[in-house]
């Protein structure tokens, strides 16, 4: 009996092993075989796939997503041609850059032209291409380009002495990216209406410059005066968004060609925490500021002696020709008298990051260099009110000013309102431009303060407030709270302002000792918030102090006055 109870158990103990032996097999199988198709999957992921899975934080920072394709074939084809392009684009160059060169001639020169230009027997080597569609509207073609060259560049230069200098052009490197735009798109051989090419982004241009036999030093200054007209006429003649437009098939392509788009107003209020740069004393701070690196287009504010935290409050304009893609550059000097002036530090921002028609209140922080964001040095940050106004935008518009309209954007009515526009006798429209002076009263409810710094042996504080309007100079000061860090004064004062849109208003907060007084720190205010908004209640961090803010209440009485040109 036991022998069969064993002959049944250990069959059962076999069948046993062996069905689960196959389970196993199966779901080995089954895990197999899903990894695979999830191999699979992977191998079909697309870019666009990986962004809605992961975010940009989980990439290692290895990982570089580009559009770019290599052109190892274009590059093998053009050295073929080289040759009969250099013939042609030599021309091409010659005849388009040479105006631009008489155009920023500098004063010292009688005359500046083209003797010999060729660009040599090396071909640029084109790194990558990306592709952009815009829509139905065009193509966008974007080639990034290296050239180590030896083209054959004489520039004959006559001074008003008499003195005639050969000067050559020689080692020149270059790297940017071109672009090229077919459109309009056509139901016609060979598809597009027109070609426009462009240099996108400069990123490295250098070159030396030689007198042929004799010495470039001979007239102090001539060198960097040549050296800035050249790159001021290759800024001008054919970086974006200067275009060149090649017309393909008849018709009418004026509107690819390069027009005015808009104004940016720009206020630049103030820094803070500048690096110092001289050994003895503080910096001498001023900025440079402009849209399209051109001379004639460049804004310089003045120089703040001393001071590494310059206050300027100045007002400048740019013309703007592609919101898209341009952007404003500040960038903070040293000034050195005589000696050229060391950069500080640089900051930009995009102006399709601008909402049209509506003032931007932003603080940059300044960097080295703007190819490289990452800089960990703190080298200060710059305060600007910027405003992007395209054009036609207040066309139809009431006067903002009257107590029915609401006040949108200070400086667009300021600067391009309708009532700055009367009709001719012919019955076009010219701009009348006219000086806008806002006059009004300012009430400053000075409510309180928080987390003041001690500045008093016994960790305590007796802060008072002094209320300056910085271009009136009108000065009031607030009664002395004894021993709070965290005083509230609730005391409100009326200001007179004469011009609203160029006034600021500074309050410093003083600790009050029996024999003198120590600065705790200060914020500094525009009046475009309050001038658009008319009353408005906010906390205000104190800049120069360890800790601490103070809440403001702030109220506009307008009394609009209008002074023609």
């Amino acid at each position: 009996m036991s022998f069969v109870l064993g002959v049944v158990f250990g069959i059962a103990f076999g069948l046993a092993i062996i069905v689960a032996f196959v389970k196993s097999e199966n779901a080995r199988s089954k895990q197999r075989t899903d990894l695979a198709s999830g191999i699979a999957a992977f191998a079909r992921m697309t870019v666009e796939d990986s962004r809605k899975i992961f975010t940009p934080e989980q990439y290692p920072s290895w990982v570089v997503f580009s559009n770019q394709q290599k052109l190892a074939w274009l590059n093998s084809h053009l050295e073929k041609i080289w040759p009969y392009v250099d013939e042609a684009a030599s021309e091409l160059v010659k005849s388009s850059v040479e105006p631009i060169l008489e155009q920023y001639r500098p004063v010292i020169l009688a005359s500046l032209k083209f003797s010999k230009f060729t660009l040599g027997t090396v071909a640029p080597q084109f790194t990558g291409i990306s592709i952009i569609e815009d829509g139905n509207e065009g193509i966008t073609m974007e080639l990034e380009m290296q050239w180590d060259g030896n083209p054959s560049i004489i520039l004959d230069i006559m001074t008003y002495v008499g003195v005639a200098l050969p000067v050559q052009v020689k080692n020149i490197a270059f790297t940017g990216i071109f672009r090229l735009i077919f459109r309009p798109l056509v139901d016609e051989f060979p598809c597009f209406g027109a070609v426009c090419y462009s240099l996108r982004q400069k990123k490295k241009l250098d070159f030396t410059l030689k007198v042929i036999g004799g010495d470039m030093t001979a007239i102090p200054g001539l060198s960097d005066a040549i050296e800035g007209t050249i790159r001021d006429a290759v800024e001008d003649s054919i970086t974006w968004p200067v275009r060149k437009v090649i017309p393909i098939l008849p018709g009418d392509y004026s509107d690819l060609e390069l027009k005015p788009t808009g104004v940016l107003e720009v206020k630049l209020v103030q820094a803070k925490e500048l690096t110092n740069k001289d050994i003895i004393g503080k910096s001498d701070p001023f900025a440079v500021l402009y849209v399209r690196p051109l001379r004639d287009r460049m804004k310089k504010s003045k120089i703040i002696n001393n001071d590494l935290n310059p206050i300027w409050n100045e007002h400048f304009e740019f013309v703007v020709e592609d919101p898209l893609t341009q952007h404003l550059v500040v960038k903070i000097y040293d000034d050195e008298g005589l000696q050229s002036a060391e950069l500080i530090g640089c900051a930009h921002i995009c102006l399709n990051e601008l909402e049209p028609g509506k003032v931007k209140d932003i603080w940059l922080k300044l960097v080295k260099d703007l190819e490289i964001q990452r800089d960990q040095k703190n080298r200060g940050q710059v305060h600007l009110e910027l405003l992007y106004c395209p054009n036609g935008m207040n066309n139809g518009l009431s006067n903002p000013f009257s107590q029915n309209e609401s006040m949108t954007s200070l400086e667009r009515v300021l600067k391009n309102s309708a009532e700055g526009k009367e009709a001719s006798p012919n019955g076009s429209e010219i701009n009348n431009r006219r000086e806008v002076i806002v006059r009004g009263v300012l009430s400053v409810t000075v409510v309180s303060a928080d987390d003041l710094p001690p500045a008093d042996i016994g960790g305590k504080a007796d802060p008072y407030v002094v209320l300056i309007m910085k271009k009136a100079q009108i000065k009031n000061k607030t009664r002395v709270v004894n021993e709070s860090l965290n005083p509230v004064w609730n005391q409100t004062f009326d200001f007179v302002v004469e011009d609203g849109l160029h006034d600021m208003l500074m309050l410093e907060v003083w600790d009050h000792d029996t024999f003198g007084k120590d600065f705790m720190g200060r914020c500094i205010l525009t009046l475009t918030r309050v001038l658009m908004e008319g009353e408005y209640k906010d906390s205000y961090e104190l800049a120069e102090a360890k800790s601490g803010k103070l809440n403001l209440h702030l109220k506009w009485n307008p009394q609009p006055i209008y002074r023609d040109h």
